[in-house]
C-alpha cells in the first residue's frame, strides 16, 4: 500500500498542520507530552481508531511514554468499552512492543487481591466521587462489579495515578459518544480530584483531531455542566 503522503498530499498537508502544529501549540490549550499522548491514545480506543492508534503509540513510545503506562491505558479501557472492542488494540500494542525488543509480559502492577478488591475499589470511588459512593456497591450486582472490577481491579493498579486514570476515562467516554450522563459524572469526578475545568478543556482540544467536532463539542457541554453543578 502506498504511503498516504503520496496518495493524499493536499489532505495530509492540512491535517498535519492542524493536528501536529496548530492544535498542539494553541495558546492556553497545551498539554505536557505524556498527558497529551495518554489522552490521544485513550480517545483512539474510545472511537475505535485502531490504525491511527498504531501510529500514535509508536510516536508516544518514541517520546518517552513507557510500555507500562501504554498498557495500563489499554487495560482500563476494557471497563468502558468492553473486551470486544479493546482486544485488537491490545494485540496491536503487543506487536509494537515486541518489535521494539520489549519483553512481555511486563512487570505486574496489581495492588489488590480477590479478598480486598471490593473494599479498595469502593475506597477509590469515594476518593473520586465523594462519600455518596460508600455502600453504593450494595445496590445490585452491577454496582458491586463496578466497585470490585472497574475500580478494584484497575483503578488501584500502579503505572498510572488516580488523576491520570480519571482523565483517560473521560477520554474513553467522550470519544465513543452516547455516554453523556457518564461523561458529565466523570467530568465532575475529574474536577473533584484536581483535573479542573481548564485542564479538561485542554484535553478535549488536544483530542479533537482524532475524534472530530461533534463529540468534542458534546464533551465541552458536559464539562460546563459538571462545572455548573459543582
Amino acid at each position: 500500500m502506498r504511503d498516504i503522503h503520496e496518495t493524499d498530499p493536499e489532505f495530509m498537508e492540512r491535517f498535519e498542520h492542524f493536528a501536529f502544529d496548530e492544535v498542539v501549540h494553541e495558546p492556553g490549550y497545551e498539554l505536557d507530552t505524556e498527558t497529551r499522548y495518554l489522552a490521544i491514545l485513550a480517545a483512539l480506543l474510545g472511537c475505535q481508531g485502531i490504525d491511527e492508534f498504531r501510529t500514535v503509540l509508536v510516536r508516544a513510545l518514541d517520546n518517552g511514554l513507557t510500555p507500562v503506562t501504554a498498557k495500563e491505558v489499554i487495560y482500563q479501557a476494557v471497563d468502558y468499552l468492553g473486551i470486544g472492542r479493546v482486544r485488537p488494540f491490545l494485540d496491536a500494542a503487543n506487536e509494537i512492543l515486541e518489535a521494539r525488543g520489549v519483553s512481555l509480559p511486563l512487570e505486574g502492577q496489581a495492588t489488590t487481591d480477590m479478598e480486598n478488591r471490593l473494599e479498595r475499589g469502593e475506597a477509590a470511588q469515594v476518593e473520586i466521587f465523594g462519600e455518596r459512593m460508600k455502600g453504593a456497591w450494595k445496590n445490585g450486582h452491577i454496582n458491586r462489579w463496578l466497585a470490585a472490577n472497574c475500580f478494584g481491579d484497575y483503578y488501584t493498579r500502579t503505572g498510572l495515578d488516580l488523576k491520570q486514570r480519571e482523565m483517560i476515562t473521560f477520554c474513553f467516554l467522550a470519544a465513543q459518544g452516547g455516554c453523556e450522563p457518564q461523561l458529565t459524572s466523570h467530568a465532575a469526578g475529574n474536577m473533584r480530584i484536581g483535573n479542573d475545568e481548564e485542564f479538561l478543556m485542554r484535553v478535549v482540544s488536544q483530542c479533537l483531531p482524532y475524534i472530530g467536532y461533534p463529540r468534542s463539542l458534546n464533551a465541552v457541554t458536559c464539562i460546563h455542566k459538571a462545572a455548573e453543578n459543582k
